[in-house]
């Protein structure tokens, strides 16, 4: 599944209309959101996650979303389950990036 940009503007619609949805927060400045961005889409192209939703946000470019999710640090990952905030997480471990979505699943 290709990975969705999402803004303040349509990120409660994108919330709302799927069950299971994972964000990750980024900021261009950030080196560490660089090296995971691969990471990222190899989690949203691996069928163990098909049912998620994989969307990407810029942090400091939609404070209504950033504040929403409670982004601490950068990047920063969040799992949804039906419109609910299942776990939110600052890391550049992908293990613990697949462990969100592995619980998410399985939610």
């Amino acid at each position: 599944m290709d990975i969705i940009i999402t803004t303040d503007a349509d990120y409660q619609k994108l919330i709302d209309t799927n069950e299971r949805v994972a964000i990750k927060f980024f900021a261009d400045w950030c080196g560490s959101c660089k090296l995971i961005a691969p990471k990222y889409k190899r989690l949203a192209h691996d069928e163990r996650f098909a049912g998620i939703h994989f969307l990407e946000s810029n942090a400091e470019e939609n404070p209504e979303l950033r504040k929403w999710a409670g982004v601490s640090n950068l990047p920063y990952f969040v799992t949804i389950h039906n419109g609910k905030l299942l776990k939110g997480d600052a890391t550049s471990k992908v293990e613990l990036v697949e462990e969100m979505l592995t619980d998410l699943i399985q939610a």
